[in-house]
Order: C-alpha cells, then structure tokens, then sequence
C-alpha cells in the first residue's frame, strides 16, 4: 500500500476507535450504541461534535469533561489509537486486496472491542462473537481461509475450549473459563481457520502465563484469581491475522 493510503488507514482506524470505545461502554451492559449519542460517563452530558475528535479532543481538555471536568479514563486516546495503529499493519500485511483487507478490519475491529470488555467486565458480548462466527464463515466462501478451513476453525475452536472448560470444571467443581472465551475461540477459527485456531491458543496461553506469573511476583493477584483469557485470545488472534501463516510454516520447518 502507498503511504498516503496507509495515512488514511490511520485515520480511518481512529474513527472506527471511537465507535469501538461506545461498544466497549455499553454493550456488557446491554444499552444501545446508536442512541442515545456520545455523554459524559459522570455528568451524563451529551458530548458535542467538537469534543469527540479522536485523541485530539482528549488532549485539548486535558482528559476532562468539558462541563463537570470529571476525569475521563484514558481507555478512549488509547482504543482509538490502537485501532488506528491495527489497521495500518492490517493494510501492510494484507496489501492491495480490498476484499481480504475489509474483513481483516472487521475482524480486528472486533477483536479489540472483544480485548476491551474482557479487561474492564470480564464479559465477551454474544453480540459480536456470535454474529462474528457465522459472518467469518461467510466471507470464507469466497476469501481465505476457505469454507471447509473455517468450518474446522469453529469446530476445532469451540471444541477445544469447551472440553477444557468441561474438563476443569469435573475435576475442581468450579468454571475455569467462561463460555465467551469458547465463542470467542470459534469465531476466530471461523476468521483464520483450524491451523490458526492452535497458534492462536497457544499464543493466548503463553501470555496469559506469563501475565498471570507477572503479577503474581508483583502480588496483584493469588492463584484463585481469575485473569481476562480473551485480551490474551484477541492479542493472539491478531498476531496470527498478521503472520500467522509464516509462523506456522516456520515450525512445520523445522519438524
């Protein structure tokens, strides 16, 4: 892609950060994200248009409702610039395929919306992962991975957790895992197939291990605690959307 489309990626990227963070607010608790529009999380004030440009606006008011200067968490500059940033290695991973690159940046719009509510309620929304497998089928009928890989994805990415969750759950009497993370894993499958689905998992279980062993150490949690698995699962998945392919031509190499 040339530099001026990938600074339009960007730019797109911010926009769609934006709407990601009213997905983020409002969908774990069931309200609607077209209406009402943008308000103060404390004061409740409609937020007008000149206050809701992506990071710019959160630096000129210094991170404050314009109104009650009530502080704003900064979880908005940095889902719209991570999302910007996203979609600019998706456009330099995909390259010139329209096609491919629009359900890359679905996908990944997802993903991040995923990785929010998972980190601040610990809730992966029906909304997105169940719509999000039967759309990653879809598109796969005519793009990569193709339908019969998709399929085995979702298969193979439901399947595995929810045995690992059954299993776990026999053995100690309580859920290791909810059942949003065994979504999650299959609408990932259905996005980038069954061989992405293992890199994918064992991606995820990597950091999750050595996030949790971090703090750990640093005393911020105990055993019993329970981490967010689907920041480390929509981290994972967006590694294997960039490179998972080569990734998983490496290791066969070398086997």
């Amino acid at each position: 892609m040339t530099p001026a489309a990938l600074i339009l990626l960007g730019l797109f990227g911010l926009v769609v950060g934006s709407f990601l963070n009213v997905c983020i607010g409002r969908l774990p608790a069931g309200e609607s994200i077209v209406s009402p529009g943008s308000r103060c999380p404390s004061c409740r004030t409609p937020i007008a248009w000149y206050d809701n440009v992506p990071v710019v606006s959160y630096l000129v008011l210094g991170g404050r409702c314009r109104r009650c200067r009530a502080s704003i968490s900064s979880r908005y500059p940095l889902t719209e610039l991570a999302t910007a940033v996203a979609f600019v290695l998706q456009g330099l991973a995909v390259g010139a395929d329209p096609p491919l690159l629009g359900v890359r940046l679905l996908f990944t719009a997802a993903l991040i919306a995923l990785f929010g509510t998972d980190l601040e309620t610990q809730r992966l929304p029906n909304v997105i992962t169940l719509p999000g497998i039967v759309v990653g089928a879809l598109v796969s009928l005519f793009l990569p991975p193709g339908i019969t890989n998709s399929l085995l994805g979702i298969a193979c990415g439901g399947g595995i957790l929810w045995l690992v969750r059954a299993g776990w759950k026999r053995a100690t009497g309580v859920d290791g895992m909810g059942l949003g993370d065994v979504k999650m894993l299959a609408m990932i499958g259905a996005f980038l197939g069954w061989r992405q689905v293992w890199l994918v998992l064992f991606l995820s279980s990597l950091i999750g291990a050595l996030v949790g062993a971090l703090l750990l150490v640093a005393g911020r949690r105990s055993w019993q605690t329970r981490l967010p698995f689907g920041t480390f699962l929509a981290a994972a998945a967006f590694v294997a959307s960039l490179s998972g392919e080569a990734i998983v031509a490496w290791y066969l190499a070398i086997y």
